[in-house]
C-alpha cells in the first residue's frame, strides 16, 4: 500500500469547496475498537482475519514493534509505506482512519480528528467536517484548522524537504493565481485554496468533485503539524504528537520509544485506547530474530507486516499448534514487475510482451513462499479490490511461461539473440530478491541477461526504481514492486500506480513511466463519477488497458503470514493496511 505521486486532474472542472469546521464534543459515526473478539490469542488459524483476539484493556507494560531495515521516515507528512500509515496514527491523528477491526469491519471509514465524516453537498463540490472537542498537542497546546492547513501544505507542496508521500492534494485543489512554492520558501502566503477562516475551520478548494474524499483525508497528510515546530526534514527527530503517544527518544536507524501522551483524551477519541506503559520500534533486524522474538513473546509486532521468513514459515506449517497461531490475508496487494518503458529495449512493447511470456510465475509464488503467500495473478487490480475482473492478457501454459509466444515477441522487437538489463529489489526482503533471482532464470532461458541490484526498501522508492533519472542511468529496466491500495477503492489502488501524471523525480511509484492518455482520462471519468457501479467498471477497463501496455508483470495477489505472539493483546488482521495488525491498540500480557 501506499507509495508516492502526483495526479493531474482536468482543468475544466468546476471549483470545488471542502469545509472543515470545529468544536462540537459529539462522535457521529464514531466506532470502539473492542467489537466482536476473542480473548484467546491461540483462538484458531487466522482467528484475527475475523474477530479482534485476545481482547483486553489490560494496562501496562512495553510493546516492542521490531522491522527489518528503516522506514522511509517516521515523518507522518513524509512517508508512503502502509505500515507506517498504519503505526503513525498512535501519534498523528488524520481528519479520518479505519476502524480498528478484523476483516471487512477494518474497512470501515471512521472520524478521527474529525468529529464526523465529511457532509458533501448536493453537487459533490463541498464537504464539511467538524473538528473534535478538547483536541490538544503533546505539550497542551490546542490544535487548530491552521495546522490541518499547514499539515497538507508540507507534505504536497514541499518535494525537496518531503518527497515521499503521495501527491493527491496538490493535483485536487484549485491553483493559487501564481504558483505556491511551499510552505518552506513562501513562509507568509500559503495557498488559497486552503482557507481557515477561524481556529476552528479549514475550507478546501477543489478542482472538482472528488469521490473518495473521505478516504483520501485519511491519509496521515491531514495530521495536524504546528508550523512553529516544523523543523523540515529533521521534523522526523521529533514529531509533535496529536495522538495517543508522544516520542521519548528517536534514533535514526536504529530505535524509536514512545511513550503516552498525558494531553490526550479518551474523551476526544474513541477509537484508542492507551494501553501500554512504552512502545519500542527496533530496526534493523534480521527477519528470522523477529520471529524468534515474536515467538518467545519478546516482541509483539513485526511492524513491516510482510510475514515471518520461509525457514520459520517452514517450521510453523509443521506444527499445528503454531500454526493454530497464524493469520494469512490478502490485504490488497500485488506483487509485479515494473518493466520501464523509458529504459532500451522495453521502449519497444513487443520487448515488453517478452517477458511477459517468459516468466515463470509457478516458480516465482514458489520463491514468495508458496500459494500461502499469495495467489498467481494476471491483472492489475487484486480480487479483493472493488472493479476487479478475471482475464489473462498474456496466458501461458500452467502460469509457467510460454516458450513459443516469447520468442515471436523477441523476433517482432528485434532482439532475436536477446539483450541484457537490471533487475531492482529490496535487500531487506528476501522472498522479493529470491523472486527476482526465478526471474533472473527464466529470462536466461530466452538470452534476456537480467543483473539483479539489490536497494535498501527505505530508499527504494526514493533513490533507486522511484528516481526515473537513477533507472535510466543505471540501464534498469525491470522493477520487483508490490503494492497496496491507498484506500480500499479502484482509484486507492490504482492512481499512484498507473497514472502518467503521477510520475516524479523522486518517490515516484508508477515505476513503469506508464503514460496513457485515455488511463489518465479514465482515471479522471472515475474521480468525480457519483455512482459506484459505474466507477468500478470504470477501474477494469483501466486495468485492462494497463495489461495492454505490457508494462505490468502481475506476480502475485500477495498475502501475508503473520504469527500471532500469546504476549499482544487486541490483534486484528486488516484489509486496510495490507492485512498487518492494525497497531492501535495493541497492549501486551507481559
Amino acid at each position: 500500500m501506499r507509495r508516492t505521486r502526483t495526479v493531474a486532474l482536468t482543468a475544466a472542472a468546476a471549483a470545488a469547496v471542502l469545509v472543515v469546521t470545529g468544536c462540537g464534543s459529539s462522535s457521529k459515526g464514531g466506532s470502539s475498537s473492542a467489537s466482536a473478539g476473542s480473548n484467546d490469542s491461540s483462538a484458531g488459524e487466522n482467528a484475527a482475519t475475523k474477530n479482534i483476539v485476545n481482547v483486553s484493556d489490560k494496562k501496562g507494560g512495553t510493546v516492542t514493534f521490531e522491522m527489518k531495515g528503516t522506514p522511509d521516515s517516521l515523518d507522518p507528512g513524509n512517508t508512503y509505506y502502509a505500515y507506517i500509515y498504519n503505526f503513525s496514527r498512535l501519534y498523528a491523528r488524520p481528519l479520518t482512519t479505519f476502524n480498528p477491526a478484523a476483516g471487512e469491519a477494518g474497512n470501515k471509514l471512521v472520524p478521527d480528528l474529525a468529529e464526523s465524516l465529511g457532509q458533501p453537498s448536493p453537487d459533490g463540490l463541498t464537504w464539511t467536517y467538524k473538528l473534535r472537542a478538547g483536541l490538544k498537542y503533546e505539550d497542551g497546546t490546542p490544535i487548530t484548522s491552521k495546522d490541518v492547513k499547514y499539515a497538507v501544505e508540507r507534505s504536497n507542496f514541499a518535494p525537496d524537504v518531503n518527497s515521499n508521500g503521495p501527491t493527491y492534494f496538490k493535483e485536487l485543489l484549485v491553483d493559487n493565481d501564481t504558483p505556491y512554492a511551499g510552505p518552506y520558501k513562501d513562509k507568509e502566503g500559503g495557498l488559497k485554496s486552503i482557507e481557515t477562516p477561524d481556529d476552528t475551520t479549514v475550507v478546501f478548494h477543489l478542482k472538482h468533485a472528488f469521490a473518495d474524499f473521505d478516504y483520501l483525508v485519511s491519509a496521515p497528510q491531514t495530521a495536524p503539524v504546528p508550523q512553529a515546530k516544523d523543523t523540515g526534514s529533521d521534523y522526523v527527530k521529533h514529531v509533535i504528537s496529536s495522538g495517543s503517544y508522544k516520542f521519548q527518544t528517536y534514533e535514526d536507524g536504529k530505535q524509536a520509544v514512545l511513550v503516552p501522551n498525558e494531553n490526550w483524551s479518551a474523551g476526544s477519541d474513541p477509537i484508542r485506547k492507551q494501553l501500554a506503559d512504552k512502545l519500542v520500534l527496533k530496526m534493523n533486524i534480521d527477519q528470522a530474530t523477529i520471529d524468534k522474538d515474536l515467538m518467545a513473546g519478546n516482541a509483539q509486532v513485526d511492524l513491516v507486516g510482510g510475514g515471518v521468513d520461509p525457514q520459520t514459515q517452514a517450521q510453523i506449517l509443521r506444527d499445528p499448534k503454531l500454526k493454530a497461531k497464524t493469520d494469512n490475508a490478502y490485504g490488497g496487494r500485488l506483487t509485479y514487475v515494473a518493466i520501464n518503458s523509458k529504459v532500451a529495449p522495453f521502449d519497444n512493447a513487443d520487448c515488453r510482451k517478452a517477458v511477459q511470456y517468459a516468466i515463470d510465475k509457478v516458480s516465482v509464488q514458489t520463491a514468495f513462499g508458496g500459494p500461502i503467500r499469495g495467489q498467481i495473478a494476471n491483472t492489475v487490480l487484486p480480487p479483493d479490490i472493488p472493479g476487479h475482473q478475471d482475464f489473462n492478457a498474456f496466458e501461458t501454459k500452467d502460469n509457467k511461461g510460454d516458450e513459443a509466444k516469447a520468442k515471436d515477441a523477441l523476433k517482432a522487437c528485434g532482439k532475436e539473440g536477446g539483450f541484457s538489463t537490471v533487475l531492482s529489489a529490496r535487500t531487506e526482503r528476501t522472498a522479493e530478491v529470491q523472486a527476482a533471482t526465478s526471474i533472473q532464470a527464466a529470462l536466461k532461458k530466452f538470452n534476456i541477461n537480467v543483473e539483479i541490484q539489490q536497494y535498501p526498501q527505505g530508499k527504494y522508492l526514493t533513490d533507486n526504481a522511484g528516481a526515473p533519472q537513477f533507472t535510466q542511468d543505471h540501464n534498469i529496466g525491470l522493477m520487483m514492486m508490490q503494492w497496496g491500495a491507498d484506500w480500499p477503492t479502484g482509484y486507492g489502488f490504482l492512481q499512484q500506480i498507473v497514472d502518467g501524471r503521477a510520475i516524479k523525480a523522486s518517490g515516484n511509484s508508477n515505476l513503469q513511466q506508464l503514460n496513457d492518455p485515455d488511463v489518465n482520462k479514465l482515471l479522471d471519468d472515475a474521480a468525480v463519477n457519483p455512482d459506484r457501479a459505474a466507477r468500478e467498471k470504470i477501474y477494469a477497463q483501466i486495468d485492462k488497458k494497463v495489461m495492454d501496455s505490457a508494462t505490468i508483470v502481475p506476480l502475485t495477489y500477495f498475502k501475508v503470514f503473520l504469527y500471532r505472539p500469546d504476549s499482544a493483546t487486541n490483534l486484528a488482521s486488516t484489509p486496510a493496511f495490507s492485512g498487518e495488525y492494525d497497531y492501535l491498540n495493541i497492549g501486551t500480557t507481559k
